[in-house]
């Protein structure tokens, strides 16, 4: 007679959002945050742009940016404020392109086959590892993403960096912001979204520029076309309205309200390092779980590398191991969907193109509480998993 299946755990995370992009909005949320959305409203008339402004302030307080850098708001999420960069200042000189998940390989893809730039080597390492960082020539522009989103890598620090670099150095930094340690005297560009960082609404993309990429801007014309959405400069001048509040395209305002919701949580519950350290605490979890765990391990191989936000783990049980590759992402996907039809996990699917496991967010947004139920609610499915499994074979 077969055993009989495991009951499941009393508890369930209060907030079972643990998605890696929009990932879960800030304790205490609800839509009374955005009562007071100009919605309705120009987002040129002056209350609209005052409410831009505060958003862009908000964010130099709460990230620490420093002062002679600018701040703009511009279309098309992480993705758009990444291509906008690399359209407008790559090909003044080589790129050192760095890849070692899904969207530092999509970086590259722009860069070579878009961009079609010819002085370009790419550095490329393979899910769960860094390349070799000591071999970036910082002669060249450099582009790459601070934290892995799909592989859960990160750069450890920025000390790789060197502070007389010639070249730029564009850092996409979308889940790794108000979570990690940004170097900004060693980032000429930085991007992020809100919806990664905060919880917050999608579409909106933030740009972060060095006054060494504004010069590169302001003495660089590139020999292609640039759409509307991507020039920041005109007659050779930086257009520096769009880094004061005046957006090159229509901005949503709820979105906007939201961000600046969640940053006013960021300051109230003690600003960046307060943040980090509710992130540290929320990996531990994780961490602490793995440690003890029969069954899963990270996918990122060297500790210090390990993502605090977003966090991917693979499935290490032998006989699971075992199994062809069809059978074990059936697998994975039978432990996502169980958990999400008993409300305790949404949305922790391992990314499409990343090895078969789990992802799992782990920012600021979420509470650690949250994350040690959740714990109790993997070894339920995956135990309940492998019990069918095996109960079919």
């Amino acid at each position: 007679m077969a055993d009989s299946p495991k009951p499941a755990p009393a508890v369930k995370p209060a907030n079972p959002n643990f998605s890696s992009g929009p990932c879960a909005k800030r304790p205490g949320w609800t839509l009374d945050a955005l009562k007071d959305a100009l919605v309705g409203r120009s987002h040129r008339a002056k209350p609209a742009k005052q409410r831009i402004e505060k958003c862009i302030a908000l964010t130099r307080e709460l990230l620490e940016v420093p002062a002679d850098y600018l701040i703009g708001i511009v279309p098309a999420s992480d993705t758009g404020a990444v291509e906008m960069a690399m359209w407008t200042m790559l090909g003044a000189r080589g790129v050192e392109m760095l890849s070692w998940e899904s969207f530092g390989d999509g970086w590259v893809t722009d860069v070579e086959k878009q961009l079609k730039l010819e002085n370009v080597r790419v550095l490329k390492a393979p899910y769960g590892e860094l390349p070799d960082l000591k071999s970036v020539n910082f002669d060249n522009d450099v582009v790459f993403t601070w934290n892995g989103t799909t592989s859960g890598v990160r750069v450890p620090n920025a000390d790789w960096i060197p502070a007389d670099r010639k070249g730029l150095t564009i850092c996409d930094a979308t889940s790794a912001a108000f979570a990690q340690n940004l170097d900004f005297e060693k980032l000429d560009v930085v991007t992020f979204s809100w919806q990664k960082a905060l919880g917050g609404e999608a579409a909106h993309g933030i740009l972060i520029l060095s006054p060494r990429a504004v010069e590169r801007l302001e003495t660089y014309k590139p020999n292609r076309p640039l759409p509307k959405i991507f020039r920041l400069t005109k007659g050779g001048k930086l257009m520096a309205d769009i880094f004061e509040g005046a957006t090159i395209n229509t901005v949503s305002m709820i979105c906007i309200e939201d961000a600046v919701d969640a940053m006013e949580w960021g300051k109230a519950i003690g600003g960046l390092k307060a943040m980090q350290a509710r992130a540290d605490a929320n990996f531990k979890v994780l961490a602490d779980w793995v440690a003890a765990s029969s069954w899963a391990q990270f996918l990122a191989k060297v500790p210090a590398e390990r993502s605090n936000t977003s966090v991917c783990l693979v499935i290490s049980d032998p006989e699971i191991k075992a199994l062809s590759d069809e059978q074990l992402a059936a697998f994975a996907k039978a432990i996502v969907s169980k958990l999400d039809k008993a409300g305790a996990a949404y949305d922790i699917g391992g990314y499409r193109d990343a090895p078969t496991g789990l992802r799992i967010w782990a920012g600021s947004t979420v509470e650690a509480s949250d994350l040690k139920a959740l714990t109790a609610w993997l070894d339920w499915a995956f135990e309940t998993e492998k019990a069918a499994l095996k109960a079919a074979a």
